[in-house]
């Protein structure tokens, strides 16, 4: 495995677009001596504890302000959620398939695509005009040509309805040996908290590993080479991928920690809703204002060789984002808090001449 996942292996393989390393007169980046590994590590250190924190807070944030309101306006008492869940429970009579096995599903497939129809009309039809300027790669699929979207969406549904289908379905028997999790009674948001946290890091590692070692060139041309077809991504392709792929570094990574966890079904559904969303944003190709950057994930379908993780911890400790580190797309790499595009905040440095 330790020969799999070195961090040269990558260049063995000749004409891949995953091998070749960047070159050093590439534009916006700058090269430097690598970090001791122990600075590394004290910085994963930090930023995984700044990054759950944030979330947490953030989570208690949302939860507490969008209670209060949809109380107020709809007049409902009591905890406001425990009722709303109560009602899905009643209506459905608490059936395990239909909640745990149809339930999931739905709401992946609403989600997905509620996120995706945005997103696919301003790629296809180039309107609104302004967001133009929020877009990560400025020249690229503008707009989207047909045949190449036609052969995602294929992918993307085949993927969706066939592969997470039988994942989910795999699942079932799991999930219920492990706990009985379609039930009436909410977890405690506490509680909730605590599992939020196992599965961001239980997601981070299942999804770095796994997507380090789909690069390895005896995987990446038979199984990743299809996600990266699409070197400027758009939200589609967050599961374009090849079945093998969705299922070891999409399904299975975020699907772990509420196995471990045996968590209840409503948690489930809101973890996916999370995971989905931010893989969605991670490929829109759009740097949006108070949307969480994409910047990373982007550089990694630029160059191949950077920006493993979903959060960055993985990265920095094992230096896989020292080239991301000191290129133009890093200082771009913020949650955007007005509406000016970070491109205009951080432009391209000039080119240099040859």
């Amino acid at each position: 495995m330790a020969s799999l996942l070195s961090e040269d292996s990558c260049h063995f393989v000749e004409n891949e677009p995953c091998c070749h390393p960047v070159e050093e007169d590439d534009e916006n980046i700058e090269f430097e001596p690598k970090e001791p590994k122990k600075s590394r590590v004290k910085q994963s250190i930090h930023k995984s504890f700044f990054i759950l924190g944030g979330v947490i807070i953030i989570f208690v944030a949302i939860r507490n302000t969008l209670t209060w309101h949809l109380q107020r306006c709809w007049g409902a008492s009591g905890d406001f959620w425990q009722a709303l869940w109560a009602q899905v429970y009643d209506y459905f009579e608490g059936d395990k398939w239909i909640i745990g096995f149809w339930g999931t599903n739905v709401v992946a497939c609403v989600i997905f695509w509620y996120l995706n129809a945005f997103f696919l009309f301003v790629d296809i039809t180039g309107r609104p005009s302004f967001l133009r300027s929020y877009k990560i790669q400025a020249d690229k699929n503008v707009p989207v040509k047909k045949p190449q979207l036609i052969k995602a969406l294929k992918v993307v549904l085949f993927n969706q309805l066939v592969v997470s289908t039988l994942f989910t379905l795999a699942c079932m028997p799991l999930m219920q040996w492990r706990c009985n999790s379609v039930v009436r009674e909410l977890p405690t948001f506490s509680w909730v908290l605590v599992e939020l946290a196992v599965f961001l890091i239980v997601e981070e590692i299942g999804f770095y590993y796994s997507h380090r070692l789909l690069h390895h060139p005896l995987i990446y041309k038979h199984v990743h080479k299809l996600h990266h077809e699409w070197t400027s991504p758009i939200g589609l392709t967050a599961i374009y991928a090849h079945p093998v792929e969705h299922i070891v570094s999409s399904l299975l990574p975020s699907s772990l920690g509420p196995i471990i966890m045996g968590s209840h079904i409503a948690t489930i559904w809101m973890w996916f809703i999370m995971v989905i969303s931010s893989a969605v944003n991670a490929h829109c190709g759009y740097h949006l204002p108070f949307f969480p950057s994409p910047e990373a994930h982007d550089f990694h379908h630029l160059k191949f060789t950077n920006c493993f993780g979903t959060l960055g911890i993985l990265d920095r400790l094992h230096g896989t984002d020292v080239l991301f580190r000191k290129s133009k797309q890093y200082d771009r790499h913020i949650l955007l808090t007005n509406l000016t595009p970070v491109a205009a905040t951080f432009p391209d440095s000039p080119k240099k001449s040859k």
